[in-house]
Formats: structure tokens, C-alpha cells, sequence
């Protein structure tokens, strides 16, 4: 049982960083495949796995950690720009303005940040890790961050690893 709560923790992990990993479909054939699993063990598991993967995006946009050059706006002031690259420009001004707006209502509404963002822990609606990094960039306490994300992921797995058994129920 520990060797599986070892694998879930490193496959939940990974999907933290790299979100075309599925930790919700691991978890139901787990919960399914090895029912000596305990579904409070593994929604546990994931849950502290998925805020310590998510904890560096939170640090990145706190700017606590720093970013690889690659991912950092270059302004070249030698070279002009090309048409490409200001169509570009333009394009993601929107962007950039949008999320703008919504970083300054959250300063402005700090209880409207915790509330979407215990919502998003549990139901992943709005994304997770959109409300990650704009946690990080309003500057929520570190403290509410790990406590929310972690209640909610905990919330969020263990019914998801409970579920299976509660379906088997049904069709035998």
C-alpha cells in the first residue's frame, strides 16, 4: 500500500507542473484496480502533492523565485519590430489589460479572492492554476494559500477516490 501512495504522490506531483498529466483519471483506476488503498489515504496524498507542485507557480508569480531567461520579455532595442511581433503585441495587450483588472478587483476584494479560489480548489472551475497564479500575484498570505488548497484538494480526491467503490456498490 505504501509503494502506491509513493506513486500517487509522485504522478499527482508531476500534474501540478504539467497540467496534460491526469491525476483525476490515476486516482479512479487506483481507487478502482486496488480497493486496499484507503480513499482518505489517497485524497491526502494528492492533496498535498498538488499544493506542493503548485506552490512553485504560486512563488513565481509572487516573484519569489525567478524565472528561467527563455520565459522573460525581451525588448530589443536594436532590432525593430516585426509585423509578426507587434500583431503579437497587440493581441496579448488585451490579455495583459484583462488580467490586469481582474489582479486589481482582487487586491480591492480580498474575501472574493479566497472564496473563488477554495471554490476552484475543490470543483477546478474557474482552472486551478489560473487560481494559483493570480493568488500569487495579488499576494494572498502563504498560510491561507496552503490551508485552502489543501482542505479543498483534499476534499476534491477523496471523493474522487471514494467514488469507485460507491459506483461497484451500485452494479453488484
Amino acid at each position: 500500500m505504501l509503494g502506491w501512495l509513493c506513486v500517487t504522490f509522485g504522478v499527482a506531483f508531476s500534474s501540478a507542473l504539467v497540467p496534460l498529466v491526469s491525476v483525476e483519471l490515476f486516482v479512479l483506476g487506483l481507487a478502482a484496480q486496488e480497493p486496499q488503498v484507503h480513499w482518505l489515504a489517497l485524497g491526502a496524498v494528492v492533496a498535498v502533492a498538488q499544493v506542493l507542485g503548485k506552490l512553485l507557480f504560486y512563488f513565481a508569480a509572487r516573484g519569489w523565485i525567478r524565472l528561467p531567461a527563455f520565459l522573460h520579455r525581451h525588448h530589443d532595442r536594436e532590432h525593430p519590430l516585426t509585423a509578426r511581433r507587434v500583431r503579437w503585441e497587440v493581441r496579448t495587450k488585451r490579455l495583459r489589460d484583462w488580467v490586469a483588472q481582474i489582479r486589481e478587483r482582487c487586491e480591492r476584494h480580498p474575501g472574493w479572492m479566497y472564496g473563488t479560489y477554495s471554490v476552484s480548489s475543490v470543483f477546478g472551475m474557474p482552472p486551478f492554476m489560473a487560481m494559483v497564479v493570480l493568488a500569487g500575484l495579488v499576494r494572498m498570505r502563504l498560510t491561507a494559500f496552503i490551508g485552502v488548497g489543501l482542505l479543498g484538494r483534499f476534499i476534491r480526491f477523496s471523493a474522487l477516490a471514494a467514488s469507485p467503490a460507491l459506483f461497484a456498490g451500485w452494479f453488484l
